[in-house]
């Protein structure tokens, strides 16, 4: 899936939705996802709650833990909004040009502090939840670059391969070392997921 096709959740026709595009729900969840960047851009994470959360957004805090239930689970929910799209996936013509322009983009995505306060919170409050809303997009980006080559004939690494390749040094350099990757360091591990 292209990095820029939103991906729908299929609804039961005729179920309630509890909420409308562009509506007020769209309105809450934004300055839901806005007040949680800005108390983690503010280092207060370690304070997150739901009720915290609540006052900074303007809304009662009966409406989150009616949406989201848990910080985990708005955490999750706000990270899957901020990396869904955020890094496009690009198309150079080959797979070797594709993956060095995507891993630089990751790399420059996460040398920035408010994106790893998002995942480390994230990670931390939602467990295996809040794993995939932080790399689930990233894996459907690489998948759609491999099948594009797959497609005009080329060789292909699984898409987990690829994973292991490339997301594991970035998230792992960005999240736990002082020291995210650049962007040239991050063209770099193609090389080692696709030898000349």
């Amino acid at each position: 899936m292209a990095a820029s096709t939103p991906v729908t959740r299929s609804r039961t026709p005729g179920a309630a939705t509890g909420s409308r595009p562009g509506g007020r729900s769209a309105r809450v969840r934004a300055a839901v996802h806005r007040a949680v960047e800005e108390l983690l851009a503010e280092e207060a994470g370690d304070g997150l709650t739901i009720p915290v959360v609540a006052a900074r957004a303007g809304v009662h805090a009966t409406t989150l833990y009616r949406r989201w239930g848990s910080v985990g689970e708005l955490l999750a929910d706000a990270a899957t909004s901020r990396f869904s799209g955020e890094v496009v996936v690009p198309d150079t013509g080959s797979l070797r040009g594709d993956l060095e322009r995507w891993a630089a983009d990751v790399a420059t995505d996460l040398a920035d502090p408010d994106v790893l306060a998002l995942i480390r919170a994230t990670l931390g409050a939602a467990g295996e939840q809040g794993a995939c809303a932080c790399r689930g997009d990233r894996e459907d980006q690489l998948a759609a670059m491999i099948e594009r080559e797959r497609a005009r004939g080329g060789a292909v690494p699984t898409v987990e391969r690829a994973a292991d390749a490339l997301l594991g040094p970035l998230y792992y350099r960005a999240i736990f070392t002082g020291e995210p990757g650049s962007p040239d360091w991050a063209r770099g591990l193609v090389n080692l997921l696709l030898p000349a």
